[in-house]
């Protein structure tokens, strides 16, 4: 009787007042009930090529769709058919198509393959403007909903421009374009490319920016003005950076930038595990970014990894092990802990003197050992101390996470430690104040090892010493994830942290073999931190004239030390193949995360628990583009297939969904394996070729599934 009567005043509210009314819908948009019905409602066919990008109008009423073929088609989406047809003029493929806020849907933008950015009237179905101020290929267009004849654009060479169509001969391709706004060439080493940007739609003086390497650039655009750049007179390729004389008589352009203009963001383990992704044939670039909903957090397909999500209001900085708050006296740590000083506090990024590439993965048999002796630790003394302390603070778990964590630690018994995780997150997600359910995941993380594992597992490790200080697991689990991260000094620093603190364990075979091994990367380590920076930040398949010509600048390295961490990650796709994958929200509040894969399938994740609810197929071979309806719990998407599909909730009739792939961690698993697999191996396999071994899924029924380690196979 009181839920009813709560429902009818909630219907009431809704009813009578806006603000209720709006926050019904959008609370109600997507619901758990629709995402678990979603499924396949029509197909838009008209095209002849890939369909490489997707734009609703504001209202959806309206969505247009790019592609190869060079043609913009716009539909509407409830009848199923074609309004009209726009024939572009581009000669290139069609990356990005946006209506222009201040058009009534009457004007598109269109950026292509061949460095044009065209403007076209829909209803006349012509051509208005043409800028070709960009000299690589245009890959993303950026509206803000409330400046009105402005647009901006990320290009392959290197700059972001901004377009005014009240001045649109400050971008007539006269050979020195005036609307440069930032242009990375300044400042990465290597050939810099833009490849994906984004306007926050509540703070529109917030321009995010991803490029060719794993760093996300948010600037602030009122610290900006657009400069001109010289172009070489003489160049067929009419890049910046070529062919340019940048001698004493001809000095290099000033492209600095005012201070405190822009913040970076990167996962924490990334700045060092670059050259370790470029062994692995794997370039690691922003394929996109996109803003929340309410504009407080910024969404990342990064190609090479996983998606990442970076609150930009609360910016979290990299996790090591910080030595100048290392306490010597047992009897101090309890008091930092109320402060977060205790020795396991945030560390900024970068990396360590005298670091071996690749020691992480030589411990073998002895890591096995270390691990299977750290387990014999009994969980019970550390459940006994942890009830103690939440009795302490008048927090028990509750009944239904105490059963979470049961469960999660029987998968974890059974190797199966994907869906240990997964528990693990719903358990967290309901009761942040447990250090055993961190700890927990940690080790789940360490057996697990898919790409950004390790750090999870760091930073996990952080969280439950955070909440009690004495967890010895999660304390040595610390040391073991540095030494694996190649932080050999941290991790010596932690373990001795770690000894003076649990005497009784410091002559045991597991941290005895962890010191051997820790010392000996300590020694061998030749590589310093500038071999690395500069190594890790250029991209060696490009041309040497300009990595010589254009090394890192001083603000690239000091922006690169500043950079903040990750809020939440989310693991189960795969982006290598193509550099137009996208990430976006799902939801008026942002409640799911949705994004396409090599594998022709597309996931959907719950942002709250980072777990994966839905996996659906696609396309035959790719999903790139992923759009929500602004209102409607409807999602277009588009792919390697000349179709738009329009995905809704299905009726409740029973019917089965032939779209639906039933086992979730069997395909993240085989993902996870496709992105560290061998180039030539995938290939093959997109032709039709199927690699024994390399993503088979032991699917056998109550058998122990393939859930270890990803492998890579030697090239």
């Amino acid at each position: 009787m009181a839920f009813a009567s709560r429902k009818l005043s909630s219907k009431f509210r809704r009813e009578t007042d806006e603000n209720c009314r709006l926050t019904f819908q959008r609370d109600l948009q997507v619901t758990g009930a629709f995402i678990n019905r979603l499924g396949l409602d029509h197909e838009l066919q008209g095209h002849q090529g890939c369909v490489n990008c997707l734009e609703w109008n504001d209202k959806g009423s309206l969505l247009a769709s790019g592609s190869d073929d060079v043609q913009v088609i716009i539909w509407d989406p409830f009848l199923h058919k074609p309004l009209s047809t726009i024939r572009t003029g581009h000669q290139g493929n069609i990356f990005s198509v946006k209506f222009l806020p201040s058009s009534h849907d009457s004007v598109i933008v269109t950026g292509a393959a061949d460095c044009k950015i065209r403007v076209h009237d829909i209803n006349t179905q012509e051509t208005t403007q043409v800028f070709s101020s960009h000299a690589g290929r245009v890959k993303r267009l950026a509206v803000a909903p409330n400046v009105p004849f402005m647009f901006w654009s990320a290009a392959e060479d290197g700059t972001i421009m901004q377009h005014d169509l009240r001045t649109p001969e400050k971008s007539s391709g006269n050979g020195n374009p005036q609307n440069v706004l930032i242009n990375l060439n300044a400042h990465m080493a290597g050939s810099a490319e833009a490849k994906c940007i984004a306007v926050n739609p509540l703070r529109p003086d917030l321009l995010a920016v991803g490029a060719n390497d794993p760093y996300v650039r948010l600037y602030d655009r009122r610290m900006l003005s657009c400069r001109s750049m010289k172009l070489p007179a003489e160049s067929s390729t009419r890049l910046p950076w070529e062919m340019l004389d940048n001698t004493a008589n001809n000095p290099p352009e000033d492209f600095t930038l005012p201070q405190g203009c822009v913040k970076y963001y990167i996962a924490g383990h990334l700045p060092q595990k670059q050259l370790d992704y470029k062994k692995r044939y794997r370039t690691l670039a922003a394929t996109y970014v996109t803003f929340s909903p309410d504009g407080r957090e910024l969404l990342v397909n990064l190609g090479g990894e996983q998606i990442y999500l970076f609150d930009i209001n609360n910016n979290r900085t990299a996790e090591k092990f910080d030595t100048s708050m290392v306490l010597a006296a047992n009897g101090l740590v309890k008091e930092a802990a109320c402060s977060h000083s205790n020795g396991f506090s945030l560390h900024k990024n970068g990396t360590t003197n005298g670091v071996s590439n690749g020691l992480h993965t030589a411990t073998g048999a002895a890591a096995a050992a270390m691990m299977r002796a750290e387990m014999e630790v009994e969980e019970k003394q550390q459940d006994i101390h942890s009830g103690k302390r939440h009795r302490m603070e008048g927090k028990t778990l509750p009944t239904f996470v105490e059963a979470l964590k049961k469960r999660a630690n029987t998968f974890f018994e059974k190797e199966q430690y994907s869906k240990a995780i997964i528990a693990y997150n719903e358990a967290i997600a309901r009761v942040s104040y447990a250090s055993v359910l961190y700890g927990n995941r940690a080790a789940a993380f360490m057996k697990r090892k898919w790409d950004g594992d390790l750090y999870a597992a760091l930073r996990d490790c952080h969280s439950a010493l955070n909440l009690d200080p004495n967890h010895l697991k999660a304390h040595f689990r610390l040391a073991r994830c540095l030494y694996e991260l190649s932080w050999p000094q941290e991790a010596h620093d932690c373990l001795q942290h770690f000894k003076h603190k649990f005497p009784d364990y410091a002559k045991s075979h597991a941290c005895e073999a962890l010191d051997r091994d820790i010392k000996a990367a300590l020694y061998s380590g030749t590589c310093t931190t500038d071999e690395k920076e500069d190594g890790a930040s250029s991209d060696s398949s490009k041309s040497p004239i300009k990595k010589a010509m254009t090394p890192m600048s001083d603000q690239e390295k000091y922006w690169r030390e500043e950079a903040y961490d990750y809020q939440s990650r989310f693991c189960g796709h795969c982006n290598t193949t193509t550099d137009i994958k996208e990430a976006n929200f799902f939801g008026s509040n942002g409640q799911y995360i949705v994004a396409g894969s090599d594998d022709g399938s597309f996931f959907i994740w719950e942002k709250r628990t980072a777990n994966i609810v839905r996996v659906l197929r696609g396309d035959e071979s790719i999903v790139n583009c992923l759009q929500p309806h602004p209102t409607c719990c409807l999602l277009a998407t588009s792919g390697i297939d000349p179709v738009v599909r329009l995905w809704s909730p299905r009726a409740e009739d029973g019917t089965k969904n032939d779209r639906e792939v039933n086992n979730s961690d069997d395909a993240a698993l085989a993902n996870q394996k496709r992105m560290n697999a061998d180039p030539l191996e995938v290939m093959l396999m997109n032709m039709g070729y199927r690699i024994t071994g390399v993503f088979d899924v032991d699917e056998e029924e109550g058998g122990q599934r393939n859930d270890q380690a990803v492998q890579c196979r030697p090239s």
